[in-house]
Order: structure tokens, then sequence, then C-alpha cells
């Protein structure tokens, strides 16, 4: 849900139909929950929200994203806008998604190691359509940067400059990570989202990664976010939906 321009968004990560969090995007480090990804996008649109974000984290190892069914069936069954990514490698794959109803389609890896192709598709399908994730780690030099292949090797770009061209090429709708805070619960990085904002002010940047309390919501929106992902508290029930929206109106 969208609260004074600041938007909730509950994620839901997918591996062999079950719900799952990943530390760190490590397979090894997996948790798995017990409610189904439809019964769960249920409670979390009756709870209010309207956004949902959704992964297919077995995309990568098949080659392509396999939830199309599932985002079917949440759309139809819960009426919340989905963005949704997972094994997006080609055009067509984002027509497809689109096609299934996505409300947008996130785009990851290929973002960092081709971003002329992303920028097309910016141009055809509307920028309002995009969600770029960079997902990022600070280097011992301070530098933001861009690991790809599930955060396995580092993309030749830094942050600082794919941010930037991609605001220029007209994004609007930027999710970026700090890694070491991913599934952590430490609370997402205020540094990085500050920084983003110094970078390219125009940009809507989702917050992800390591929220653990409701306070995290707001200091997310006070930093200059246009919204923040929930996964791993609303799971563990440090807070419900309801409880987030009420904080992102506050």
């Amino acid at each position: 849900m969208t609260s004074n321009d600041f938007t909730i968004y509950p994620a839901i990560d997918v591996r062999e139909g079950r719900v799952v969090r990943l530390r760190q995007g490590d397979y090894a480090r997996e948790t798995r929950y017990a409610d189904g990804p439809l019964a769960l996008a249920r409670e979390y649109a009756d709870q209010g929200a309207q956004w949902l974000h959704l992964v297919d984290l077995d995309a990568a190892r098949v080659g392509h994203y396999t939830l199309g069914p599932l985002l079917r069936a949440i759309i139809a069954g819960t009426g919340l806008s989905v963005q949704t990514g997972g094994g997006v490698r080609s055009r067509d794959d984002v027509a497809a998604l689109l096609d299934a109803g996505a409300a947008r389609v996130v785009v990851g890896s290929l973002a960092v190691r081709r971003p002329e192709l992303v920028e097309a598709w910016l141009q055809e399908f509307g920028a309002d359509r995009i969600t770029v994730a960079l997902d990022t780690r600070r280097d011992a030099l301070g530098v933001w940067r861009l690991p790809v292949h599930g955060w396995t090797e580092t993309g030749g770009e830094t942050l600082d400059a794919l941010a930037l061209r991609y605001a220029q090429a007209g994004l609007v709708h930027l999710l970026s990570t700090d890694i070491d805070r991913d599934g952590m619960l430490a609370g997402p990085n205020p540094a990085l989202y500050a920084h983003l904002r110094g970078i390219a002010s125009s940009l809507s940047v989702q917050a992800s990664g390591g929220v653990h309390r409701l306070d995290d919501i707001g200091d997310a929106r006070t930093r200059g976010c246009a919204g923040i992902v929930l996964g791993r508290a609303l799971l563990e029930g440090r807070f419900t939906v309801a409880e987030a929206l009420e904080a992102a109106r506050c």
C-alpha cells in the first residue's frame, strides 16, 4: 500500500514452490517457512498491502522464470500489484511477465552487465514497468561495487556510475540492497540510501535488506526512499503488514 507516496512491498521469495529466505544471497543459508506463497500473498493483501515483491530463486538454476502460474494466481486471487523478477535475460522475458499481469519487471544481473538492453526496455515498455535492482557491497576503499551471478562475481561498473546512467536514461524505480545486510535483521544501511539520493535524486529508491523493526521504515523514508521491501521480519512475526503501513503513514 502507498502511504503519502511511500510504498510497502512485502516480499515473497520462492524456491522449489516454497517460501524461503536466504542470508546474504547464500543458498546454503536458507530458511523455509510453513505458509505457501499464494496463501501468504492473500494474508498480506488482507492486511492492506497493495504491492508484492515476488522473487523466483529457481530461475538462476533453470535459466528462466518459473513462477508464471503463481504470478497469475496471486494477481487473480488477491488483486495485488506485483513486481517480480528472476531469470530475466531478454526482451521477450520482460514482455511475457508483463503479459502475465506483472505491474513491474525486476531486472538484476543483466542491468549490471548489459545496461544498453535495459535502457531500450525502458523506452519500449515504459519507465514505470521496469525496476532495476542494483545489489551492492562496499569494498575496502569505500566504493560501492555491484556483484552479479548470485553475488559471486563483481561487475565492472560501480553503483555510482550505473545509478547515474540509468537516471539519465529515464529510470524511475531503483531497488538497492546492501548485500552485507540482506537477511541479517541488522537494519537497512542508511548511508547507502543517503548516498544514492546524492547521486541521482530523481530515482524512486526502494530500500531493502535487513529490516527488523518498524523504525527502519521511518528511517528509510527520512533518507529519501520511496518505499521499502520487507521480507524476513514479516515472516518471523516481528511486525505485521498492517503495522508497517501505519509506520509508513507516521
